[in-house]
């Protein structure tokens, strides 16, 4: 793989947007940036990908004045240089915006005072703010993105579409049209497939100004389809720059993430259709319009769909997360009704969830791996519960599950919230697999994690599988399905509407989900990517 210079809107020759030279950063012992080098040309989006842990969000950080990088590296921004440590007001004046993970906004505040929060004009002895002035500078940003908003709503109220126009405003107050760099760390990992193209127009239009975007993500589909060039980062040092994504395959992102090919998955032993061990009657509830079907014992089963069809709701209604207007479910011919049913009464009847909001639904953050790893074994997050760590079996369990999972750093006292997002995931797969579940039922379980991670998250589900599990898998990921399923479902209007069996490859579930429309490229200005290596 080589690199080549990008003519962006300057032409050839033209002075990169923002140039990292020879950055390095260390705490302790731990040289945790070791002379990164990365350019960012004008008008590109830039992407930046690499592990978990490969020194992504500490350049970032350097960026934005929050860690102070170690002596003797350069970062210049439109040619000017940024004076070491960065300051954060220095950061801003040079036109570096941030948009970090979730895209950081208040949910219980306002669109203005989101978009001017630590921007704030005060006056008078009393230092009020000046709200006049404060909606006119949110005005003028969300003119300049030709997308209006009500200035008071509250953002938590408001679409996908526009709470991603909130963030991408509030980092482009810090440049001007044809300046600067917008740096996206981690932040459409929430995003639905038609907020995410959404996104990616609202930033053609901020590039074809010749401001540019460097993207951190952990989505190689979305680096290969909406990013011109890509870097990569391992062990805090740069192992490839600039290289051109059109010219690229997921094989070669992925070689260069690790140094190596990933191994394959390996055959597994075909499950048998004709011996169900759940099934799935009749079920209806929010967004749900009595779906039924069957798992056999051993068997993957992935459900997808367009967002709203109905599939990302299942897996909660069958836990008894959200609440089921009718529906059973029988494993090995025990029927638990659904109406009614509560999360404990799901998880006594064998069936577990690993939701897709791990910070907020599924982890205790300020808990250890080994606290969390046990909480379903001793029956809730009491001290009584807590209490009992110290017993040889909760050790054991707790080692098993932190080896098998291998989760990073080996450590069960560190508290989850030390972790890497892939590692929290880890966590919260072991902890329900730990409870030897007889219908383990997942939600985008590799979302926002490393291609280290999600390698050796799908190698734990299909262990569970060969171990006799029935898995239920909702996403709307066609990689992460081709890989893991045996069959696909694919919802439509609150019901299933068709099954795929046998060979299902990604391409197959794109074209079913999208049967009855258009899935449109992420970048309008890109042309198609016909000539990729495979």
């Amino acid at each position: 793989m080589t690199a080549e210079h990008f003519a962006g809107p300057g032409g050839p020759g033209a002075v990169p947007r923002l140039q990292v030279t020879g950055v390095s950063k260390t705490f302790g012992s731990n040289r945790a940036l070791h002379e990164v080098s990365l350019e960012v040309a004008a008008g590109e989006i830039h992407g930046l990908i690499g592990q978990n842990g490969c020194g992504k969000s500490t350049l970032t950080k350097i960026l934005t004045g929050y860690h102070a990088a170690d002596p003797g590296g350069s970062i210049r921004v439109d040619g000017q240089s940024l004076r070491q440590p960065v300051r954060p007001l220095d950061a801003r004046a040079h036109g570096v915006g941030v948009v970090h993970q979730s895209l950081g906004l208040v949910d219980d505040r306002t669109v203005v005072e989101n978009l001017r929060l630590g921007r704030f004009r005060a006056h008078g002895v009393a230092r009020h703010i000046a709200w006049r002035h404060e909606r006119e500078q949110a005005r003028a940003v969300l003119e300049r993105l030709g997308r209006p908003l009500p200035l008071q709503a509250l953002v938590g109220s408001l679409s996908e579409e526009e709470r991603a126009t909130v963030a991408i405003a509030r980092a482009l107050q810090d440049t001007q049209d044809g300046r600067g760099v917008v740096v996206f760390d981690e932040s459409t990992r929430s995003l639905t497939r038609a907020a995410l193209e959404a996104f990616y127009a609202m930033l053609d239009d901020v590039v074809a100004t010749g401001t540019s975007v460097l993207l951190i993500s952990h989505s190689l589909e979305e680096v290969l389809a909406a990013t011109d060039r890509v870097t990569v980062l391992r062990d805090g040092r740069t192992v490839e720059s600039g290289l051109r994504t059109a010219e690229l395959s997921e094989a070669d992102l992925v070689h260069a993430l690790l140094g190596r090919a990933l191994d394959g998955a390996g055959a597994r032993k075909p499950a048998d259709p004709d011996r169900p061990v759940v099934e799935i009657r009749a079920v209806a509830g929010k967004g749900v319009q009595e779906a039924g079907l069957d798992i056999a014992r051993g068997e993957i089963v992935g459900v997808t769909g367009l967002t709203g069809a109905g599939h990302e709701e299942l897996p909660y209604l069958l836990t008894g997360v959200r609440t089921a207007e009718q529906g059973t479910v029988s494993i090995d011919g025990r029927a638990v009704r659904l109406a009614g049913l509560d999360c404990a009464g799901a998880i006594e009847a064998g069936i577990v969830l690993v939701p897709e909001g791990r910070e907020r639904q599924g982890l205790a953050l300020e808990l250890s791996v080994s606290e969390n790893l046990v909480l379903p074994q001793r029956g809730g997050p009491g001290r009584r519960a807590l209490s009992r760590l110290d017993r040889s079996q909760d050790r054991e369990l707790v080692a098993e599950w932190v080896r098998t999972l291998d989760i990073k750093p080996p450590r069960p006292d560190l508290n989850v919230g030390q972790l890497s997002g892939g590692n929290q995931q880890k966590v919260l797969l072991a902890k329900w697999l730990a409870t030897r579940p007889q219908l383990l039922v997942l939600h985008e379980p590799t979302q926002a994690v490393d291609v280290g991670a999600r390698h050796a998250i799908a190698e734990a589900i299909r262990a569970a599988a060969d171990a006799g599990c029935a898995v239920l898998v909702a996403g709307s990921d066609e990689n992460e399905l081709a890989v893991l399923c045996d069959r696909v479902l694919v919802f439509r209007e609150g019901r299933i509407a068709e099954e795929l069996t046998d060979d299902v490859p990604a391409e197959r579930i794109v074209q079913a989900i999208y049967r009855d429309a258009v899935r449109r490229p992420l970048r309008r200005s890109r042309v198609p990517q016909q000539t990729r290596r495979t």
